[in-house]
């Protein structure tokens, strides 16, 4: 890799951002951004790079040659825009899907659905086992989508259980990190706790969530090196389990009430057609239009860099 200047770790930063804005979102993981913005197989290799054994390097060597041997400029970079994301987008973003969910899920569903062409790409050789495999990751992924959500919970060993599984969703594409605690019953608890600072919270959930993201990439690097298209084919088909969650026109069939807070918990899928005289469905359209040309955008932009 060459030497990158000030503006490669601008667009690293950027590209983090859209990995924060998207994992806010329950349904849209930020390792399908990380895949499409072409940094994806880095992020899983630095992370891999945080270990014990580097304090080993940081005394023998100094702080530069550690630093050196994480790629610590490079997460630095990502994990700024991340929590930059996150921390000015949650409260937007939270609008957005009680105000205008046809529209943001419209975007999302553009957009996911072009990054699975993308990563299906990637997959070199296609053979029966291959095909089987994507199939299962298909299967997972849509059952996840149709579990249930729990009640709020917001004890601290819960939060960093929460934290702990969210990341490991969090890093793989298809499956949301934010989905993950929506069905933990921690997603409001964590959301409200960012609005409003609440350090002790937040802390547990990013100790939870540093300790299943070391544990998580370890295992991640290993599939990607030994056994890459098998592993391409199961993330793909994450990615298209996934839609299920973010088809955008639904019918709610039971909601139930968590703090005040009227949460959906059974809903199921319906054509655009079955809301007469839908006025959203023409803007709708050209949203996911756009989310899907915007991946083909970046990656032609990817390409060219």
């Amino acid at each position: 890799m060459g030497q990158r200047k000030l503006y490669d770790y601008a667009m690293i930063t950027l590209k983090g951002m859209a990995m924060g804005a998207a994992d806010v979102v329950p349904g849209v993981s930020g390792g399908t951004i990380a895949f499409i913005s072409g940094i994806y197989e880095e992020l899983i290799g630095s992370i891999n790079n945080v270990k014990p054994k580097m304090i080993g390097v940081w005394r023998r060597e100094g702080f530069k040659a550690f630093w050196q041997q994480m790629n610590g400029n490079f997460l630095a970079a990502l994990f700024l825009g991340i929590f930059i994301s996150v921390f000015s987008l949650a409260k937007f973003l939270s609008w957005l899907l009680e105000n205008e969910p046809v529209l943001l899920w419209s975007f999302f569903f553009g957009l996911v659905t072009a990054s699975i062409l993308l990563v299906a790409k990637e997959i070199k050789k296609w053979s029966a086992f291959t095909v089987i495999m994507l199939l299962i990751g298909t299967a997972i992924a849509y059952f996840i989508t149709e579990l249930p959500p729990s009640e709020n919970v917001d004890t601290l060993p819960y939060l960093f259980l929460s934290g702990s599984l969210a990341v490991c969703a969090m890093i793989l594409p298809g499956i949301s990190g934010a989905f993950i605690l929506v069905l933990l019953g921690s997603y409001k608890t964590i959301l409200d706790a960012a609005h409003e600072r609440d350090i002790k919270m937040l802390a547990t959930v990013i100790v939870g969530a540093v300790v299943g993201l070391l544990s998580f990439a370890r295992l991640l690097k290993w599939m990607f090196k030994h056994y890459k298209n098998t592993t391409l084919a199961i993330l793909t088909g994450f990615i298209l389990g996934s839609l299920n969650k973010i088809w955008p026109w639904k019918k709610v069939l039971e909601t139930k009430v968590f703090d005040d807070k009227t949460i959906v918990v059974n809903e199921q899928n319906v054509l655009p057609s079955a809301f007469e005289g839908d006025p959203q469905l023409l803007l709708a359209l050209v949203l996911a239009i756009v989310g899907f040309s915007l991946i083909f955008i970046l990656e032609r932009f990817a390409s060219k860099k």
